[in-house]
């Protein structure tokens, strides 16, 4: 890590962004400003929430954290590694290895079973299956899948499907768990139950950024995020219920 990076990262920080802004250009004439001059620090073992309406820039926020884009101006530093001009290959490399992903849909592979789906990001990552055997199975039990192992996705409930999900954020062991409506597919009851097992993944030390329309899912995070026109429009900090505002 570069001494410019040491200087601007506290030891504590996952993310830090600074002036972040990204553009779309849809035509010759049409450009989007979808992100203008976010500034965004999230600290090892946070809980915290984004939210937002449609084309407040929540979104693109989530793409950029999961280094899915890469932002048109400003930095981003994940884990004191400024990921903002990475080649596509590179960003890819940090991806797997850095985060762990909880999409609404799933994302499992229909052909796999639930321990091979838990060990996908093993194999985009090149590593031997053999050494992870055991990280595998503990997995699949701390997601109280332990019985299902052979199991393939059509066998199981949508929470089960999404237990299988979480299983596999975590086999990287990365920086933080990035949740995109987690439980957006689920009915109430089943997506509690997510929901608690995400808490207790945060309460065992994982950092975990997660994105939602529901109110109520967001009340469970330390600090929620309010997106509005492409900037942060303020900061809720629910442990003390006290509120901040981010030009």
């Amino acid at each position: 890590m570069s001494d410019r990076v040491r200087m601007t990262m506290h030891s504590d920080e996952i993310i830090r962004l600074e002036g972040v802004h990204k553009t779309y250009s849809l035509g010759d004439e049409v450009t989007v400003h979808a992100l203008r001059g976010v500034d965004l620090t999230i600290s090892a073992g946070d809980y915290v929430a984004i939210m937002g309406p449609s084309g407040s820039g929540k979104s693109t926020l989530l793409n950029l954290l999961g280094c899915l884009d890469r932002p048109s101006a400003g930095k981003y530093f994940l884990g004191g590694e400024d990921v903002s001009k990475m080649d596509d290959d590179t960003l890819s490399e940090v991806r797997g290895r850095r985060i762990g992903f909880i999409f609404q849909s799933y994302n499992l592979i229909a052909q796999l079973t639930v321990i091979e789906n838990i060990q996908v990001p093993l194999l985009y990552q090149g590593k031997d299956l053999r050494h992870y055997h055991d990280r595998c199975m503990q997995l699949a039990e701390l997601v109280g899948l332990g019985d299902r192992l052979h199991h393939r996705p059509n066998q199981l409930s949508g929470g089960q499907q999404q237990r299988v999900a979480i299983a596999r954020s975590l086999i990287n062991d990365p920086l933080m768990i990035l949740a995109d409506e987690p439980t957006g597919n689920l009915d109430s009851k089943t997506g509690q139950e997510v929901l608690e097992l995400i808490d207790r993944l945060n309460k065992d030390g994982k950092t975990i950024v997660l994105v939602t329309h529901d109110d109520r899912v967001a009340s469970r995070a330390d600090r929620v995020i309010h997106m509005k026109d492409g900037v942060i429009d303020r900061q809720v900090a629910l442990k003390d219920r006290t509120n901040s505002t981010t030009s």
